[in-house]
């Protein structure tokens, strides 16, 4: 798929006065915590009024047609609108490490990314500063970005803000992390998380569809991220019911056992360990039961680095 810049500027235009309004009374994320971030002020994510980047850089460990030969050009955002007890990138995510930089210093990442021969620009934990990465694009698009973008989120953003990035955002990566707002609020501070994320989901899919692919990298359409985690903390089954009743059974997901008790897990005893091989296989069976075969599966128990998310999927379902 050819990236026409002009139309992304098009509609970046649009919407880019409504996005950067959202900063002074922020409502980027569910919870919508109304922080004036344009004059300075701190909301629930401890987010600035500009980007703050922990990480750029090929990233060869994401889903295989993201990774492809060259990797996925991933940036790391620092800031979380979410406070999961068991995250991996916590020293990022919580503990604020990186740097804040301006959205044309972003726009500059993301062009030497494709200059390094990524497949795309993939941002990662991005709900928080949509307004400057949109911001960003424009500027990039204008110097010739031509790579797909990938919007790899917790799934707990503002409905406005998906809508607002139709025709932008080219792959869409969510987690469908809870099917419990109990769990939800419980272990990642995130209340109302169930219905808002199939909510978002849905969106996804009505603006993206199911993957595309062109010699097997992708250039369009939405992936699902999945984490098993231990005790059915995670709800699994009803997600991947809900997914095939409500979405596409043809929907790719991409399925992780690499769960380990990161950052706080140990304090909680159901988080305190990795999930077994019952929990594993209970949730594999279930794709073929449901008839979900478009992804890939992590194998149990296999080797990954535990940094950061999304490493060594097997080639598919």
């Amino acid at each position: 798929m050819l990236i026409d810049p002009n139309d992304k500027i098009k509609k970046i235009n649009k919407v880019l006065p409504r996005l950067k309004k959202s900063l002074e009374s922020c409502d980027l994320c569910f919870r919508k915590c109304g922080a004036d971030r344009a004059k300075g002020k701190l909301g629930y994510c401890r987010a600035p009024a500009n980007p703050v980047v922990y990480s750029y850089s090929p990233h060869h460990g994401e889903e295989p047609p993201l990774s492809g030969t060259n990797g996925s050009g991933t940036i790391f955002f620092t800031f979380c609108n979410m406070r999961c007890i068991y995250c991996q990138n916590y020293p990022f995510s919580q503990g604020g490490e990186g740097e804040e930089v301006r959205a044309l210093d972003l726009s500059k990442m993301m062009l030497k990314l494709q200059d390094l021969g990524c497949h795309n620009i993939n941002f990662v934990s991005p709900t928080h500063f949509v307004p400057q990465i949109v911001e960003a694009l424009k500027y990039a698009y204008e110097e010739g970005l031509k790579i797909p973008t990938v919007y790899n989120t917790g799934g707990y953003d503002s409905f406005h803000i998906i809508k607002s990035l139709e025709g932008i955002v080219d792959i869409y990566l969510p987690d469908m992390r809870y099917s419990s707002d109990k769990m939800a609020e419980k272990y990642s501070d995130a209340p109302g998380y169930v219905k808002n994320n199939r909510l978002l989901v849905k969106e996804m899919f009505r603006q993206a569809g199911n993957l595309k692919l062109r010699n097997d990298i992708a250039e369009k359409g939405l992936i699902i991220r999945l984490l098993i985690l231990p005790e059915d903390i995670s709800g699994m089954v009803r997600t991947l019911e809900f997914i095939a009743g409500s979405i596409s059974k043809e929907t790719y997901l991409s399925v992780m056992s690499q769960y380990y008790p990161a950052y706080k897990a140990r304090g909680y005893k159901k988080l305190s360990r990795r999930i077994n091989s019952e929990e594993y296989d209970r949730v594999v069976s279930k794709l073929d039961e449901f008839g979900l075969h478009n992804g890939w599966v992590q194998p149990f128990m296999g080797g990954f680095d535990e940094k950061f998310a999304g490493e060594n999927f097997l080639p598919n379902i």
